[in-house]
């Protein structure tokens, strides 16, 4: 029986995808792959700021943590020993703030006779990507001019050219090779495993990224949309010596245009403008050197699911393979020397494709939490096509169960490295089947997902970053490694009231006694739908303990320790925290008493929501008024009793303006309060009444729904 290997389509991804697709750079020239020789060699100064910026730093790999930075003076210099002679291609200086103006690259065989291979007069900062040609032993930056009152400063000085050593394959045609349960994939005839990760930053930042991922033994780099922004990210990865599966998005796939339903069945309109526009970047990309293979639509047969039910749900998948399968065959016509695939996140996917599809080269699966299980569904459908594992990652947010606060439990750090170290053991453990895996997710997003899928968010690197460097290359030697956080614990996690301090623990230790500065965030995604992280207002009381202030706005919030060690790297944990209305003094007069309403929804949603369930004394259940003003919910006390208190806590669906009104007799009625800036979540409202019947007259809704309160307390 073919396994479910995810039940639905997560925002999670969609977003990150959405983001990452979205930024499109101008063109630039490829070039022959080349190698980072500069990254860890030894490297001098003219000078340094000090300690904390030393000449080593700006070739440790480190692009947005640790900076070379000389003194404030003209001229200053920093030389960099590749260890032997080298054919040099070029150089890569991404800069701090204090940039130099006017500058040479030098090149010399034996550090003291210099020749200059280019000469920079006018830069602006940033990224400066310098081709050079000739050859040598020590690359030297001899800046002249500065942009300011400061020194120099890079964060990286990269060269690249090449030693003599073998380049991954940069020609020849991708193939499918071999034979039933001994597959192999080969480019130019050489065997060529996929050791890749998806790709999140902007194409802008390929030139600043690519060599970090090259550097993690990466060959290879998935997207999921192909167009005219393709070609920047092409020519940057050839450059760095990798190779892109170039993705296409198909409905109802999620990424930019493609979230729609068409109707594989009826709209032959749609499927003739995807036929032509695939076929014309296929015919623009099929030549590049960075072009590995082509990936013809993502998730769209479990998404399908979202679309359509029933037999027209069975009509839809068979027609959406079809129309993949007559891609496929577009493509071959076009370009016979590149493989087409096409990825799903389901391998009940994989019996349409095998039924429909007969003209792909090979199947692709984003697994997850249950990768391990995609070997066996392959044994058991009796396939005959290999497989790629086109994301793969730790559990996500759709498989981990719930935690305490009815969340899903994100994993740990320490679990999530893991889960990459066996998400590549179980690629690798099906032999001659799986042609490798592009893991998720090289991105620098620092929000709720970024925190939960990517390894480098906000330029930091995670343990998970490392663990897959080590899948990749064999080995971690000579990493500095991130902090390790443990036993992270909220206190209290299921009642912390809005606006008061609650506890954050954790245990963390550097595994190379870096120095540990802390960064407290909060996300409101599950209490709001707010996916950024924001930086709470937190202090350290000692020994990885911190009070953290609850926001003001209610519901389950994530709280994440982030501990950076001041070399790039940071381990970051989360838990739960379920913020609640503040406990009041006194005694709730209005609990359970007679209650009514201008109105109740009967049945939208988790209604019925009758009056009686604002003073029930749960606030679970509520009272909701229909979608216009003006509206009233009324209690009856049952007697005159002081009222010194109210306190109202609101559905999202709240109220702008209101007034309170009291009354003796429940038919003449005083007001008592009245507010037009009305923000939700908690009201807490000052009296000094004696009353016996409590009123709030609503005159303006705060939202497009009406009125809702989970509980109206009054308070004596």
């Amino acid at each position: 029986m073919l396994s479910l290997r995810r039940p639905a389509l997560t925002l999670t991804l969609a977003a990150l995808l959405a983001t990452s697709l979205a930024v499109v750079a101008q063109p630039t020239e490829a070039r022959a792959a080349d190698q980072l020789l500069s990254q860890g060699k030894a490297v001098t100064a003219s000078s340094s700021e000090g300690d904390g910026y030393s000449a080593a730093l700006a070739v440790d790999g480190n692009l947005t943590g640790t900076r070379w930075a000389s003194q404030w003076s003209d001229p200053q210099w920093i030389r960099v020993d590749l260890g032997k002679k080298a054919n040099l291609s070029r150089a890569v200086l991404s800069w701090e703030g204090a940039y130099g103006k006017a500058y040479e690259i030098q090149v010399s065989d034996n550090g003291t006779d210099w020749t200059t291979a280019r000469k920079v007069t006018d830069s602006d900062g940033g990224t400066d990507d310098l081709a050079l040609t000739g050859s040598g032993r020590y690359v030297r930056m001899l800046g002249t001019t500065r942009s300011g009152g400061y020194g120099y400063s890079l964060w990286e000085f990269q060269v690249y050219g090449s030693e003599g050593t073998t380049p991954p394959p940069t020609g020849g045609a991708v193939r499918v090779a071999g034979s039933q349960g001994n597959w192999q994939l080969t480019v130019g005839g050489a065997p060529y495993t996929v050791k890749g990760l998806t790709w999140g930053p902007a194409i802008a930042d390929a030139p600043k990224y690519l060599p970090d991922v090259r550097s993690m033994g990466v060959n290879t780099i998935r997207t999921w949309g192909t167009d005219a922004g393709t070609k920047p990210l092409l020519d940057s990865a050839a450059v760095n010596g990798l190779r892109v599966v170039n993705g296409f998005w198909l409905q109802p796939g999620g990424g930019p245009g493609s979230g729609g339903c068409a109707n594989y069945v009826t709209d032959t309109a749609y499927k003739n403008t995807m036929l032509t526009e695939i076929a014309k970047w296929v015919e623009a990309y099929r030549s590049h050197p960075a072009t590995l293979m082509w990936n013809v639509g993502n998730e769209s047969v479990l998404g399908l699911q979202n679309c359509y039910g029933g037999t027209e749900l069975e009509a839809q998948r068979n027609a959406y393979t079809t129309f993949v399968n007559d891609v496929a065959k577009k493509i071959h016509t076009i370009d016979p020397d590149h493989p087409v695939t096409s990825t799903d996140a389901w391998t009940g996917a994989w019996p349409y494709y095998k039924r429909n599809a007969p003209d792909l080269d090979l199947y692709s699966m984003n697994a997850y939490g249950d990768i391990c299980g995609v070997r066996q569904d392959w044994i058991d459908g009796g396939y005959t096509k290999p497989y790629l594992i086109t994301e793969a990652g730790p559990a996500g947010e759709w498989e981990v169960p719930d935690d305490a606060n009815g969340v899903p439990a994100e994993p740990t750090d320490v679990q999530k490295a893991a889960g990459y170290t066996q998400a590549w053991n179980c690629v690798t453990g099906h032999q001659g089947v799986a042609l490798g895996a592009t893991l998720f997710h090289y991105g620098t997003e620092h929000d709720f997902g970024g925190v939960w899928f990517n390894l480098v968010p906000d330029g930091l690197k995670r343990l998970s970053y490392y663990a897959v460097k080590k899948a990749y290359t064999g080995t971690n030697a000579g990493d500095n490694l991130p902090p390790v956080i443990n036993d992270m614990t909220v206190t209290p996690a299921g009642s912390a009231p809005t606006g008061k301090e609650f506890t954050v623990r954790a245990n963390v230790a550097d595994p190379d006694n870096d120095r540990i500065t802390y960064k407290i965030f909060l996300s409101g995604n599950y209490a709001g739908g707010d996916k950024r992280l924001v930086e709470a207002q937190w202090r350290s009381t000692g020994n990885g303990t911190f009070a953290v202030t609850a926001p003001e706005k209610l519901g389950v919030w994530k709280v994440y320790i982030q501990a950076e060690d001041g070399r790039g790297n940071a381990g970051i944990e989360t838990k739960s925290v379920k913020v609640v209305a503040p406990p009041m003094t006194g005694t709730n007069v209005a609990l359970n008493k007679p209650t009514t309403a201008s109105s109740a929804q009967a049945s939208y949603g988790d209604c019925p929501c009758p009056a009686s369930k604002a003073t029930d004394g749960d606030t679970g259940t509520r009272w909701a008024g229909d979608w216009s003003d003006p509206q009233w919910i009324s209690v009856d006390l049952g007697a005159r009793v002081p009222v010194r208190t109210l306190q109202l806590v609101w559905d999202p669906a709240y109220a702008k303006a209101y007034e309170v009104r009291v009354s003796d007799d429940g038919t003449t009625w005083r007001t008592v309060h009245t507010t037009t800036t009305g923000n939700g979540d908690v009201d807490t409202i000052a009296l000094n009444e004696t009353a016996r019947h409590v009123r709030l007259h609503l005159t303006a809704r705060g939202t497009g729904w009406g009125y809702s309160l989970y509980e109206f307390g009054v308070y004596g």
